[in-house]
């Protein structure tokens, strides 16, 4: 090897301004290297190890001499300052206590618990922070003093939550918890055996994340227990275990979970379904650490059709969990074109579009690969409502930072219903390029609703399964759904480890009820009672560690350097009680006692809280730190005092609120950036420098001015002030500091809130995070009372009853007429009178321009919203701008006016005291104002009903406060509240008047200002008829309103966004003037039409689609309960209702899907039944030899026969004719009605769930309740939403026909001597041809049912079905199927149409 050099020469020459440098090259030499010779010795690598020595907190540095002692020393100084008040240092003496109590062994705490644990304050202390020091120690005192019977189970619960998850991870930490895992008295607690399995999984999943081959002995104890309970079938110890690997999330586990999904063996597809859901949700932590793994299984899953589409939605959430590449989700976007299941398909699009507008740096791919998808999908499934499962996924990222957050939500439906069937909530952080599930809740309602709604006790249960079963068994193979229990469950996870889940049955509800309704409640209560009335004062302190994350990393200079952030708080309540009765009881009183005297019961409470938070940048040692420390501090004492005296015998409540002392400030938040260094051998020599220089310019301080109080007789209570004092600094370049104080004062309270803000801040030349960082920042809320403005007590009372009007302060007088007294009044008024004029002018002038300035901001907003559409939408935005009296130049759109006027129902149904008023009357308006002008006051008639005062009490006596007095008339239905203000010089008032004329309409008057007579606004709600269709009008109409509100409603109109302007149909009105008015009209239960008048303007919104149904027939005053509680079970079961109908041979599904049905002769087909084993109900439908519909409804214990003659409709009851005269027919021990309606019958069982069954001559109707959705069949279908699935067979099959679809729901008969006069069977039958599959000649027989007439008997009338055949070769020895059960499983080789018989004659030789 040589080494080359190059010899330059410099010259330098040095000029009066710059300098000069000549460089000349002279040439090259190589000399070559010698070798250095030496023997090396192998010494291995270098490499840092870290102490196993428990570092301390890079916080504090503390000197440990006797371990014990300074224990105790740190517990005193705790308990001595959080009586009164926490103080400020307090969560930093918790950081204390628990780098003491980590230091100290377990015969350490042995030996403080033993001295302390009969001291109640003492107590509650250790064990809050005993499980925060992170020791193997802490969880081994926990065991040994739950055992030792030491804990109650309420404190050993608390105490092994907190320490599971926040001990250190460790083989002997692992085995610890193993061991308590087992232990009987463990085992016996369904709650401890709970925390500890979960705690199990969360301490295996700590372990192993620093590992890259984590041993797998360490999650087989709870692979063998989960093994044993599925042997033993035990469903919620295989729910429980099943969490606990979740939490783990260790790949061996997975096999465990294989075997218990429904894709491997009979025996897991035999467990219920929720079971599935769990073991698909444990993959999600298996998946962070073998996504490749995790992906193949869970496409496996929601490729698998036959799968629960719940269970499918899930494997979903899981899939993308794991990232999954662009081949993968456009795989899946492949698979959704195609699916038949819309739930599955609305979720899964739902999830790709929301997964598209991610940022997160994180799901950048993910993010990409959905765009693509979405693309492929097209907007087809955007278009579905939301009774479809969604899922929502929204964040936010910060590139430069690093930092963002995430929120997902799941909503997971599998039958279309009001209440979603599970739905999963999940907050989530990404920092640094990593992320974490922050927060999760989620909660299962399967089957909630059902608990409420349904009726409790079927009547004669195995009777009527019995029978039902009877008549269903002449279906083809016909399969039951899967009953699911009744059961609510919610569930928690923080950081991706679940910590709490609750099942929700009725026979828990029913423990709780007897529970809190048990004797014990009873001498608990009494036991309060006592305690309370002799006086009572308690004191609550609780400790947290809410944050502790420590990064330590080695250095080239060999100290560790450590990145740590600390949060901790300690909150604290001081709380007094004291009751006093007017008498004193007796010595063994009775509970009514109470009720019948005055009490007074005086409570005060001095809460208070302080938190700290550190983050610390440095190097900590056991003997040296030199760290950055960023702090924050936040304390707040907020004290009071309350007087409740409850007098019910006089129908009294006051609450007072007197005048405590208020600390300055009562909150405070201090942020600070220091450098500390310190040494264990003399901690008085640490020094702690702030990171703000010390200052160089002194700020001059400049005062912003102030503006004066506004204050009016009629805001004393709102209007405030706002000041801004010593805010102008000096800025220099070194240093930012400025001070700002915001002020308000509430005249009506007495009080001034101040909030001041202080910043010392280093700056820059460049806007750089580091600098704001490290600043120097306070804010403090602040009460003071105002001074001359003192008050003595905030008061609030309600008085019920005849005493009302003694206790109104100020009398009200609405009345024009003049008081006696007062002549400087009435030539006051007289001189005022062509004054008010002017400004009432004035201010219509100014409402005007208002109006127009408000009309010119819609028009422009109009115009960018035109602009940026075609010309149709251009249409529809310069209407809506004309709403408001700007003209439209658009000509194109044709205005829709509806020809019919708007039918008032209360002229007909009005109440019997107004019937003279109203038809005196021709207008709403008009009718009101007769009935207000009789008696505008309604205090010079009738007693006012009930007051509320509020007041404030000055300490010049002077009151201060409004007044609420509520008066009714219940002769004219009249209802009256006025609000007025309690000051002597203020006449503001707020005065409502509302009359209800019928149960059709109500007008309401609303008035305020000076006497009720500045403003005023008369509403009238009313419904009635549009056409044929219900309609509900509401009407408002004013004289004059305030030019403030005209401005605020520009100003709310600025947020509409300009889509929503599209899709306005405009027609002109020029008649209602100075009057709004909306009108709703029922088209139908599910849609709406809106029509919107202005005084300039008619818009129409057509065919606006609803959610839920809407009770109709309630508005038509139909409803067929007459109870309350009946009536609110009814509209509730008709909101969410399925409807299934008939119109001559068109027949709409509960799925709103319509098929031609051809109706056998005299046979019974299902429409629609409880597909599931309790068999609540089923509806039989059959044609005569007349072609007359007959009904037959199976419900409870009767029989229900619904048809037609040639005049009436016949009702008959098992067997018996019930006279429409003797309608309504009520059941006698269930809820069940038949009652007439319009021109046919309707039977109601909606706790049954069955809402209705409608009969007429030429149509019927089904309706089913939201809790059955999913679990009915027959010709309506199962109510699911799945239009796609509609034609499936009872055996479950899925057809493409809709005839081959209605003809397997006929019962067919068995002989010809069958009672229903059917003569039909369903068989399978051969193609009459034989056909070439695959190279080979072949014979087939269909696996689908055919009608066919009996043995005996010949077809009358034919139709022609498409059915689905399955071949055999022509050699095979197979042979036909006997019976239909066994060739219906075969596969579908082709589709063929044959004949069907629709009618039979039959001769003599049919047996």
């Amino acid at each position: 090897m040589a080494k080359v050099l190059i010899f330059l020469k410099a010259r330098i020459k040095l000029f009066p301004i710059l300098p000069r440098q000549s460089l000349v090259f002279f040439g090259t030499q190589t000399v070559p290297i010698v070798p250095i010779v030496a023997q090396y010795v192998h010494r291995g690598s270098i490499k840092y190890e870290f102490s196993t020595e428990l570092l301390q907190t890079p916080i504090q540095l503390i000197k440990i001499t006797n371990v014990q002692t300074q224990i105790v020393n740190v517990l005193n100084h705790l308990l001595a300052h959080t009586v009164e008040r926490v103080h400020e240092d307090a969560p930093l003496k918790f950081l204390e206590l628990i780098q003491l109590l980590r230091v100290a062994h377990f015969e350490d705490l042995e030996s403080i618990w033993s001295q302390y644990r009969t001291l109640p304050a003492y107590r509650q202390w250790l064990l809050d922070t005993i499980p925060a020091i992170g020791t193997t120690a802490a969880l081994k005192f926990i065991e040994v003093k739950y055992l030792a019977d030491d804990l109650t189970v309420s404190e050993a619960a608390q105490a092994l939550v907190a320490s599971v998850h926040m001990v250190t991870a460790s083989i002997e930490a692992i085995k610890l918890v193993e061991t308590l895992a087992g232990n009987n008295k463990i085992v016996e607690n369904p709650v401890l055996r709970k925390i500890v399995l979960l705690g199990f999984g969360t301490m295996v999943s700590k372990y192993c994340v620093e590992l890259d081959v984590c041993p797998a002995e360490l999650i087989k104890p709870i692979q063998d227990l989960l093994a044993v309970a599925v042997a033993k079938d035990e469903t919620e110890d295989i729910i429980l275990l099943l969490k606990a690997i979740g939490n783990a999330g260790h790949p061996s586990s997975l096999k465990s979970i294989i075997k218990i999904l429904p894709i491997h063996g009979t025996q897991a597809a035999s467990l219920p379904m929720r079971v599935h859901a769990d073991a698909i949700l444990a993959l999600r932590n298996i998946a962070k650490k073998e996504p490749r793994m995790i992906q193949e299984l869970a496409l496996q899953l929601y490729m698998d059709k036959a799968l629960h589409p719940e269970l499918r939605m899930l494997s979903c959430i899981v899939l993308f969990e794991t990232r999954p590449p662009m081949g993968l989700v456009t795989t899946l976007a492949n698979i959704v074109k195609t699916e038949k299941n819309m739930q599955v398909a609305s979720f899964t699009y739902s999830h790709m579009k929301s997964m598209t507008r991610s940022t997160a740096a994180i799901h950048a791919s993910v993010a990409s690969a959905c765009k693509v998808a979405v693309k492929i999908l097209g907007p087809r499934l955007d278009r579905l409502n939301l009774h479809y499962s969604k899922a929502i996924h929204m964040d936010f990222y910060n590139n430069p930072l690093m930092l963002g957050a995430a929120a997902s939500a799941f909503c997971i439906n599998d039958a279309a219903t009001i209440l979603p069937r599970s739905i999963v909530a999940k907050t989530s952080a990404y920092l640094a390029g990593a992320a974490a599930d922050v927060l999760e809740v989620g909660v299962r309602t399967e089957g909630l609703l059902e608990v409420f709604m349904k009726n409790p006790a079927p009547i004669n249960d195995v009777d009527r399964i019995t029978k039902m079963k009877r008549v269903i068994k002449a279906l083809s193979h016909w399969k039951a759904l899967p009953n699911s229990t009744p059961l609510a469950s919610v569930y928690v996870k923080f950081f991706g480890q679940e910590v709490a889940f609750a099942n929700i049955d009725k026979v828990l509800i029913d423990q709780a009820i007897a529970l809190t309704s048990g004797p014990s409640v009873g001498v608990i209560v009494w036991n309060a009672i006592k305690a309370l009335l002799s006086g009572a004062s308690f004191h609550f302190a609780k400790p947290l560690l809410a944050t502790e994350v420590r990064r330590i990393m080695p250095t080239a200079a060999g100290l560790p350097l450590e990145l740590s952030l600390f949060t901790t708080a300690v909150a604290a309540a001081a709380v007094r009680v004291n009751a006093m009765v007017a008498t004193p009881p007796p010595e063994n009183f009775h509970f009514i006692y109470l009720l019948k005297t005055d009490i007074t019961l005086e409570t005060e409470i001095r809460p208070s809280v302080a938190v700290n938070t550190f983050a610390v940048m440095g190097v900590n040692t056991a003997i040296l730190q030199a760290t950055l420390l960023w702090r924050a501090k936040l304390n707040s004492f907020v004290p009071a005092k309350i007087v409740a005296r409850v007098d019910i015998n006089e129908g009294n409540f006051k609450i007072a609120v007197p005048p405590v002392f208020m600390p300055e400030p009562i909150a405070a938040v201090h942020v600070e950036t220091v450098a500390v260094a310190r040494n264990i051998e003399d901690l008085a020599a640490a020094r702690i420098t702030s990171i703000i220089p010390a200052k160089v310019l002194q700020p001059t301080s400049r005062e912003i001015p102030k503006y004066d109080n506004f204050s009016s007789a009629a805001s004393s209570l709102s209007k405030s002030s706002e000041a801004f004092e010593d805010v102008a600094p000096t800025i220099s370049i070194e240093e930012f500091q400025f001070v700002k104080r915001y002020c308000a004062t509430a005249l009506a309270i007495g009080l001034k809130g101040c909030i001041k803000v202080i910043t010392e801040n280093a700056v820059s030349s460049r806007d750089v995070a580091l600098y704001k960082l490290a600043a120097k920042r306070s804010i403090s809320l602040s009460f003071q009372p105002i001074e001359g403005e003192e008050i003595e007590s905030w008061e609030m009372e309600v008085q019920i009853g005849p005493k009302t009007a003694q206790k109104l302060i100020k009398q009200i007088n609405l009345s024009e007429e003049i008081v006696e007294g007062r002549p400087a009044l009435m030539k006051l008024k007289k001189l005022l009178v062509p004054r008010q004029r002017k400004v009432s002018s004035s201010s219509s002038s100014s409402s005007s321009n208002s109006s127009s300035s408000f009309s010119s901001r819609v028009s422009t907003k109009a115009r960018k919203f035109s602009s940026s559409r075609a010309v149709r939408s251009s249409s529809s935005a310069s209407s809506l701008a004309s709403l408001f009296g700007v003209s439209s130049t658009s000509r194109h759109s044709k205005p829709v006016i509806y020809r019919h006027k708007f039918q008032k129902n209360h002229k007909i149904q009005a109440l019997p005291s107004q019937v003279a008023s109203v038809s005196k009357s021709r207008s709403s308006a008009s009718s009101f104002e007769a009935i207000y002008k009789q008696n505008k006051f309604l205090g010079n008639e009738v007693a006012p009903t009930f007051a509320i005062i509020f007041r404030a009490i000055r300490a010049d006596k002077e009151m201060m406060g409004y007044e609420l007095a509520v008066y009714l008339d219940k002769l004219t239905s009249r209802l009256q509240i006025i609000l007025a203000a309690l000051a002597a010089d203020d006449t503001f008032k707020i005065c409502a008047d509302g009359v209800l004329f019928s149960e059709h309409k109500v007008t309401a008057k609303i008035a305020w200002g000076a006497e009720c007579k500045q403003y005023n606004i008369i509403i009238t709600a009313e419904t009635g008829l549009l056409g044929q269709s219900p309609a509900a009008r509401l009407k408002v109409t004013w004289n004059a309103l305030p030019s403030e509100l005209i401005r605020h409603a520009a100003k709310i109109y600025d947020y509409i966004p300009a889509a929503m302007l599209a899709g306005l149909i405009k027609g002109k009105d020029s008649s209602s003037t100075s009057q709004l008015s909306i009108t709703v009209v029922a088209t139908s239960d599910r849609t709406i039409d809106l029509i919107w008048k202005t005084p300039t303007r008619t818009v129409y919104k057509l065919a606006l689609h609803l959610p839920i149904a809407l009770p109709l027939n309630e508005i038509k005053g139909l409803t067929p309960f007459d109870g309350l509680a009946d009536k609110v079970h009814y509209l509730f079961a008709q909101a969410g209702s399925a409807k299934c109908s008939v119109i001559t041979d068109t027949l709409t599904t509960f799925n709103n899907r319509r098929y031609k049905n051809e109706m056998p002769s005299s046979c019974y087909q299902i429409l629609a039944q409880d597909c599931t084993d309790e068999l609540k109900f089923m509806v039989l439908l059959k044609k005569d030899h007349n072609e007359r519909n007959h009904v037959n409804v199976k419900i409870a214990d009767i029989d229900i026969d619904l048809y037609s003659n040639i005049t009436d409709v016949i009702v008959k009851v098992n067997g018996m004719e019930i006279p429409i005269s003797n309608l309504p027919h009520h059941h006698l021990n269930a809820k069940i009605q038949i009652r007439p309606k319009g021109k046919g019958i309707s039977v109601y069982a909606p706790s049954h769930g069955l809402q209705e069954v409608y009969y007429n001559k030429n149509s019927w109707t089904v309706r089913v309740v939201d809790w059955m959705k999913g679990k009915t069949c027959g010709l309506c279908g199962k109510a699911d939403g799945e239009v796609r699935q509609e034609y499936r067979t009872p055996n479950g099959r899925l057809t493409k026909n809709a005839v081959s679809y209605a003809h397997s729901w006929v019962l067919p008969a068995l002989s010809c001597s069958d009672t229903t006069e059917c003569r039909m069977k369903l068989e399978s039958v051969p193609l009459e041809r034989q056909v070439n599959i695959h190279g080979q000649e072949s014979r087939c027989y269909s696996v689908e049912p055919v009608l066919r007439c009996l043995p005996g008997c010949f077809p009358v009338k034919t139709t022609g079905v498409t059915i689905g055949f399955h071949c055999l070769p022509t050699d095979s020895d197979q042979k036909l199927p006997e019976s239909l059960s066994s060739i219906n499983d075969k596969s579908v080789d082709l589709r063929e149409k044959v004949e069907a018989h629709l009618a039979c004659s039959c001769t003599a030789q049919c047996a």
